[in-house]
């Protein structure tokens, strides 16, 4: 399969990453959009390095992360992009169903308090990943990873007032 292909495929499968990154990291759907293209820039320009040592999915939120971190750290946009036409396979933009969510509004609001690479660290374990993968896409240590968890726990308990 060539790298263009195998990139849209493991792309259109685990998108809803993307999405939920984009909806963590901004606060209206234009943003969310330009978010989501410019994560998906950054993914294929990284992809002829993947490795395959890691779980491409591991290796998205790394990517992913990092993308959108980088942008709203910052303030600005300034991260080198390509035209969008220019892109030879274009991946559809599935809507993005928040319904299922609803109940988590008041989650997502704690969570837009906190720094962003604790606001990476609650997404990657709200994706029930385990510390060992938090690990790796963050570039920390798993205990590091497990004490930040747990200030990070308890940080969102007092602004959600549990």
């Amino acid at each position: 399969m060539s790298s263009e292909k195998e990139f849209v495929q493991l792309l259109d499968e685990n998108q809803n990453i993307v999405h939920k990154i984009c909806r963590i990291y901004t606060s209206d759907e234009d943003s969310h959009k330009d978010l989501f293209q410019e994560i998906t820039i950054q993914l294929w320009k990284a992809f002829k390095s993947f490795r395959g040592e890691a779980k491409f999915s591991t290796w998205m939120y790394r990517v992913a992360l990092n993308t959108a971190i980088t942008l709203y750290r910052k303030k600005k946009r300034s991260v080198d992009t390509q035209d969008w036409e220019s892109v030879e396979f274009k991946i559809q933009d599935k809507a993005y169903d928040d319904t299922t969510e609803e109940n988590l509004k008041l989650m997502y609001r704690a969570i837009k308090e906190l720094n962003d690479i604790d606001k990476a660290l609650v997404f990657l374990y709200l994706e029930d990943r385990n510390y060992t993968e938090i690990a790796d896409a963050l570039g920390i240590t798993e205990v590091n990873a497990r004490v930040k968890m747990n200030r990070v726990k308890k940080k969102l308990r007092e602004l959600l007032k549990v």
